[in-house]
């Protein structure tokens, strides 16, 4: 069974960074395109970032651009999602999913969440001074 499990969160300043990290077991990365979500306290899950299995293509929510580095290492099986210049509006549980079945970049709707099978449990962050 493919599990994803993600790492990295915490608490960190505004200001700062952080990089998250979501390794997939026991299966090889190659084959997966993978997607950051998050979900502040009160708000609704809202899709940040995915990355695609083939090309390295990426994606960002207007909400993170220019903040938001995803990246993947595929011999660690492992992506990562940095985040710059934190703000207390970062704050909230991210999480990765996996989507094996095609690549959501070519869609109109990369952060779709149903083309994700695949959600690993989720890692805090908190933005706090």
């Amino acid at each position: 069974q493919v599990q994803l499990v993600e790492s990295g969160g915490g608490l960190a300043q505004p200001g700062g960074s952080l990089r998250l990290s979501c390794t997939i077991s026991p299966v090889t990365l190659d084959y997966y395109a993978i997607g950051w979500f998050r979900r502040a306290p009160g708000k609704a899950r809202e899709g940040i970032s995915c990355i695609s299995r083939s090309d390295g293509a990426t994606y960002y929510a207007d909400s993170v651009k220019g903040r938001f580095t995803i990246s993947r290492d595929n011999a660690k099986n492992t992506v990562y999602l940095k985040i710059n210049s934190l703000k207390p509006e970062d704050t909230g549980v991210y999480y990765c999913a996996a989507d094996r079945d095609g690549d959501p970049l070519i869609t109109s709707k990369p952060m779709f969440e149903e083309w994700y099978h695949t959600w690993g449990q989720g890692t805090q962050v908190t933005v706090s001074s």
